[in-house]
């Protein structure tokens, strides 16, 4: 990790429709998802209005083969990774850009009955799983954060 730097997205939130998988020439699996969070604020009136989020997740090898096989729409999950932006020009020569969370670490929440999802996928599929990364161990995102430890 470079020094002074922190690049860390964390969502719960459901899936908005099934994976999208696919493999790079070299074999690698890659899977899309996406992901919607919801927030409350008050608008102008002073009224809250419920808004939704949506997150580009991106899952690479064994992390795609999970989310391929157990991720299905309206399931709930936990997604950690770091944020990544990439642009590009259509051909009418318009440059696009797409943020993504390009995911280390993808889990699914809930219950059977909270996803709709078949019984022989949830009791097959493991609570959680991670890409061997080098990953280091953070506390629950529910652990309340002391401003003074915080880089910036």
């Amino acid at each position: 990790m470079s020094k002074g730097t922190v690049n860390k997205a964390i969502i719960v939130g459901r899936v908005g429709k099934d994976p999208e998988v696919r493999y790079t020439p070299g074999g690698t699996s890659v899977a899309n998802i996406s992901v919607a969070t919801n927030y409350r604020a008050k608008d102008a009136d002073g009224n809250w209005t419920d808004n939704t989020e949506w997150h580009n997740v991106v899952v690479f090898g064994q992390l795609a083969d999970f989310a391929g096989n157990y991720v299905k729409r309206g399931r709930l999950v936990y997604v950690e990774g770091r944020l990544q932006t990439r642009n590009w020009e259509d051909q009418n020569s318009v440059k696009h850009y797409r943020t993504e969370i390009i995911a280390n670490t993808l889990q699914l929440l809930g219950s059977r009955q909270d996803n709709g999802a078949e019984a022989s996928a949830e009791t097959a599929a493991p609570a959680a799983t991670e890409a061997p990364a080098d990953k280091v161990e953070e506390p629950p995102v529910d652990t309340p954060t002391d401003e003074d430890d915080l880089p910036f």
